[in-house]
């Protein structure tokens, strides 16, 4: 864990007197450690302790007297984010998306991978909302440390105890390094849409937000890839941390120029913008007025960046699509799996409620280059780029193998 940048959240529980020894654990792997604190946890363990410990400041307010501290930054600035010992409440609040602490505002802003270690009583543990919350929890992409057995603070004995620190650490090693199967591999993706210009006002575009594209991006670089993004004029751009390289483009013409320039050079390419079939054959210098009934817009095709990418592919490079659909879905996938080279398709159909542009989330289905066909539920697009990344991997694997 050399140079990770890891955040601990301590929450109000007798086990938060564990915490002076995993960050001393943290620190002697080579990590950065921050502390945040709620304000019944300074019941258990004083700032002043783990400040010492950790040499950084520990802060347990959004806002102090001299400056507010910015939970979004420190949301983007870690690899890690330990919620530890996570009390049943803060479980709870986690679960619903509360927000009335600093280690749930960073939480909500955090982009870096979530562990949670639960610490609570038998019962407490054992009760059913309890179990529902950590259910949710783990359905967000948060990884759940086990629990202890032995003596708790009421007497009982049973589960419910926090971890060991070095139970913590180890956990958190395993799944940090596991999380870094693409490292080493340069990845381009592209993502959101393509204006095509009618006139210096107007133009033709689409109504992709850029969302899955970003949420790609993030999920490859949790897999310790390189990824340089070409996007479209979307709404929805990823962490500034999360991308080698940003390249902005407008027209499909300027995407087809930034792709063809930067595939040499990659291991794999993932084609998720919706990029224009058409685009205007006369550009206007000037706004085009108001002045007919009628206008008349004559287009010619885009030149097909697929495609072209899927001719260039040599084969130790992978090339993934996408493809939104409303009628034929399947037949129309595979039929662009097969003409542009890809190894696997990415299909989502307008169809499927929750799916497509603008939408939090997405409804997909799998093909790849064997038949293979693997439907997914709807879900987050954080959740469904994890299972894109992760479905990219077992192909880059078999590949490689």
């Amino acid at each position: 864990m050399q140079g990770k940048k890891i955040i601990i959240g301590v929450t109000g529980s007798i086990a938060a007197y564990k915490i002076a020894l995993l960050t001393r654990l943290l620190i002697k792997q080579g990590t950065e450690v921050r502390i945040l604190m709620t304000p019944s946890s300074k019941d258990f363990i004083t700032p002043l302790t783990l400040s010492t410990l950790s040499k950084n400041p520990v802060y347990s307010d959004v806002s102090s007297e001299s400056e507010w501290n910015n939970h979004v930054e420190l949301g983007l600035w870690a690899d890690a984010f330990i919620v530890a010992p996570a009390t049943a409440n803060t479980i709870a609040k986690m679960a619903t998306g509360q927000c009335d602490n600093i280690v749930l505002a960073t939480y909500l802003s955090a982009k870096c991978p979530v562990f949670v270690a639960p610490a609570m009583d038998l019962d407490m543990w054992k009760h059913p909302a309890t179990l529902n919350n950590l259910e949710t929890l783990k359905s967000y992409g948060n990884h759940l440390i086990p629990v202890g057995h032995g003596e708790l603070a009421s007497g009982l004995v049973g589960a419910g105890r926090m971890a060991e620190p070095e139970e913590i650490v180890s956990f958190i090693n395993s799944k940090l390094n596991a999380q870094q199967a693409l490292k080493g591999k340069r990845v381009l993706v592209t993502s959101g849409p393509t204006h095509e210009a009618i006139d210096p006002v107007r133009f033709i575009g689409n109504r992709s937000s850029g969302k899955m594209g970003s949420a790609i991006v993030e999920a490859l670089y949790e897999q310790g890839a390189e990824v340089i993004l070409v996007s479209g004029p979307a709404i929805s751009l990823p962490a500034a941390n999360t991308a080698a390289e940003i390249i902005k483009v407008n027209s499909a013409a300027e995407m087809y120029d930034a792709c063809t320039k930067q595939f040499a050079n990659v291991d794999i390419a993932i084609m998720a913008a919706a990029v224009a079939d058409y685009t205007p054959i006369d550009v206007s210098k000037v706004k085009v007025k108001k002045k007919t009934e009628t206008f008349t817009l004559e287009l010619t095709k885009t030149k097909d960046i697929a495609k072209e990418l899927g001719k260039q592919k040599k084969s130790h490079q992978f090339l993934v699509g996408f493809a939104l659909e409303t009628n034929n879905e399947l037949e129309n996938a595979q039929g662009k799996l097969a003409k542009k080279n890809f190894d696997f398709i990415v299909l989502n159909s307008l169809q499927d409620k929750g799916a497509g542009f603008q939408h939090n989330t997405n409804k997909i289905t799998i093909v790849d280059i064997h038949r293979n066909i693997t439907k997914f539920d709807l879900k987050s697009k954080q959740l469904v780029a994890k299972d894109i990344v992760n479905y990219l991997i077992t192909i880059v694997n078999g590949k490689n193998n």
